[in-house]
């Protein structure tokens, strides 16, 4: 849970399983004047009584959910509301460029919007744990490796072999998608958000905007092309 004060996050909450208990306490800090509510599974019973009993609009990101870009994804109904939201958040601080937002969390997606706010699609990969976890799952000897620790350039053990093909790989992964775009997108930029730590080289990280608010930025901006519809004498929801 995040809170806005305009187009700046106030306030993070984060939450295994157990938002219901920490809804009303967060909620009640702030003036909200409405919500969004953006989630790649369906809510409870109790998760949706909960934010019905909220004493502002919340709006349900879904599919046919209005949103400041032109979406061009050829199967809109089964694009992750946090894959178009990481769009529209990276869009609304480099408006007017060409965009490749990197997300390094469960998942690794890719996604690309041009100059004139067209978002075409993106790819997705296994993210970090989920490769660690299928080597391990999907062999018959092979451990279950830490991601902290030793990166050497070549593995000396099992242990580093398995974690630098993982983080390396994921490193070469994805220097290649931003070398691949920029040959498409000369003044392309790059922004990296999500959970996993990458060690790039200088001149790569140099060249990344990082921003942990990617998402809630864009589920923020979506709340507000809507806001209209939710708080019509208010203007933009904000906090």
């Amino acid at each position: 849970m995040v809170a806005f004060q305009g187009d700046e996050p106030v306030e993070e909450i984060r939450s295994e399983g157990v938002v219901l208990s920490q809804l009303d306490a967060f909620t009640g800090k702030y003036d909200f004047r409405c919500g969004i509510i953006g989630t790649v599974r369906n809510l409870t019973a109790s998760e949706a009584e909960a934010f019905s009993r909220l004493p502002f609009p919340v709006l349900r990101f879904s599919p046919d959910t209005p949103v400041p870009i032109t979406n061009r994804y050829r199967t809109p109904e089964t694009l992750g509301g946090d894959r178009l939201a990481a769009v529209i958040g990276a869009s609304s601080l480099k408006p007017g460029k060409d965009l490749l937002i990197i997300d390094a969390g469960t998942c690794i997606t890719y996604e690309v919007i041009d100059a004139r706010g067209n978002y075409w699609g993106g790819n997705i990969a296994p993210g970090m744990q989920m490769r660690l976890r299928a080597l391990h799952e999907f062999t018959a000897r092979l451990p279950l490796v830490e991601a902290e620790g030793e990166v050497p350039g070549m593995g000396y053990n099992t242990e580093t072999a398995i974690r630098s093909g993982v983080l390396r790989g994921m490193k070469y992964e994805i220097e290649g998608y931003i070398k691949s775009m920029r040959s498409k997108f000369p003044h392309l930029q790059v922004f990296l958000t999500g959970g996993d730590h990458i060690n790039f080289d200088t001149n790569i990280k140099n060249s990344i905007f990082t921003d942990r608010y990617i998402v809630p930025r864009g589920l923020n901006k979506i709340l507000d092309y809507n806001s209209p519809l939710l708080t019509p004498s208010l203007g933009e929801c904000h906090v």
